[in-house]
């Protein structure tokens, strides 16, 4: 086996529609590719799908019970934070800071939790320059 990258993470949603709103308008991914049992939601990387949860399995559980975390570099885990927060979004953590950087979680309709990450590098060339807000990297 010779695997050469992520291409997708897949989730289970109760409401496609609901969803791809949250990702797309919320969280600010460009839809990529849609169909009407299935959305790619990105453009470089691994990309974000979105997948009816009634036609494969029955929704159970959510990804706090699970233990499925999604994980979104940002550029300022702070203003990112207080916009999600004006837009009705679930904090589940408020932002900790760590050794690596800044972390918050928040939760998707669907209660997956995702990670909001403003790394720190000690390489300040390896910081993204010019680069805030919220908008996921």
């Amino acid at each position: 086996m010779n695997v050469k990258k992520v291409g997708n993470v897949i989730l289970a949603v109760k409401d496609l529609d609901k969803s791809t709103a949250f990702y797309h308008e919320i969280i600010g991914l460009p839809i990529k590719n849609q169909r009407r049992s299935w959305v790619d939601l990105g453009t470089s990387g691994a990309l974000l799908s979105l997948h009816p949860a009634s036609l494969t399995a029955q929704h159970i559980g959510s990804s706090i019970e699970n233990g499925i975390t999604i994980g979104f570099l940002v550029g300022d885990v702070k203003s990112a934070v207080e916009e999600l927060r004006e837009k009705g979004v679930t904090i589940y953590r408020d932002i900790v800071e760590k050794d690596a950087g800044k972390n918050a979680v928040i939760l998707d309709p669907d209660e997956y939790l995702i990670s909001l990450f403003e790394p720190i590098f000690e390489d300040k060339a390896q910081q993204t320059g010019g680069y805030q807000g919220f908008t996921p990297a």
